[in-house]
C-alpha cells in the first residue's frame, strides 16, 4: 500500500494566522504520521518564510515544500501536507518528489488573489453626476460600497492607492473642483486574481 499524502492550503496574513491553520490540520488529522509545514508571510525584505519536516528525514519535505511556495511567486500563504504512511518507503529523494508534488498541485487547484493598497473614499454629489462619477470609479480599478441616495447621493468608494491621484484629478475636472473625495480609512483588500 502507497502512502496517502492531503495538502492544506490557506491565506495567512501573519505568523500567528498560519499556526492556526497548522494547529487545525493537525486537530482535523489527528492519526496522520506526519504533517509537513511551510509558510511564506509578507513580501521583499519584510518576508517571513518557516517550513518543518515534521519527522521525515531532515531536508527532505519541509524545504522542498517551501521551494516550491517560494518560486510560485505567491505569498501570505501557508500549506500543510498530512502523510498517511502506507507501508513503503521512499527514500529521500522520493519524499522530496512527493512532498514538492502535492503543494504544487494544491497551488494549481487554489484560487488566487492579489492583495493591494487602496483607500475607501466617500463622495457627496447631485443627482446629475450619478452615472458619470459610477464611470470615473470604474476607469480608475475602483469599487463601489455602498450607495446611498438622499437629498444628495453618498458614496463609499474602495480607490486602489496607485490610481488615486488620477481619479483625484479626473474627478476635480468633471466636476470643477465641487466634489471632494473624503479618505476614511486606507488598508490592503484581496482581489480575485486570473491564472
Amino acid at each position: 500500500m502507497n502512502s496517502h499524502f492531503i495538502a492544506t492550503i490557506a491565506h495567512a496574513a501573519n505568523v500567528e494566522d498560519a499556526r492556526k491553520l497548522i494547529n487545525r490540520v493537525h486537530n482535523e488529522f489527528p492519526d496522520a504520521d506526519h504533517h509537513v509545514t511551510a509558510f511564506v508571510i509578507g513580501h521583499g525584505t519584510s518576508q517571513t518564510s518557516h517550513c518543518s519536516d515534521a519527522g521525515e528525514p531532515a531536508g527532505s519535505a519541509g524545504r522542498p515544500s517551501l521551494a516550491v511556495l517560494q518560486g510560485s511567486g505567491l505569498g501570505d500563504v501557508v500549506v500543510v501536507v498530512t502523510r498517511y504512511f502506507g507501508g513503503t518507503k521512499l527514500g529521500v529523494g522520493g519524499l522530496v518528489r512527493a512532498y514538492g508534488n502535492s503543494v504544487k498541485k494544491v497551488i494549481r487547484d487554489v484560487p488566487l488573489a492579489r492583495k493591494i493598497l487602496v483607500h475607501t473614499i466617500s463622495l457627496v454629489y447631485s443627482y446629475p453626476l450619478v452615472e458619470r462619477i459610477r464611470k470615473l470609479v470604474s476607469i480608475h480599478s475602483g469599487q463601489i460600497l455602498v450607495e446611498d441616495f438622499g437629498k444628495d447621493v453618498t458614496l463609499i468608494v474602495q480607490i486602489p492607492v496607485e490610481d488615486f491621484n488620477g481619479f483625484e484629478l479626473d474627478l476635480a475636472k468633471l466636476t470643477s473642483g465641487k466634489v471632494e473625495s473624503i479618505i476614511k480609512e486606507t488598508g490592503n483588500v484581496m482581489l480575485p486574481f486570473e491564472k
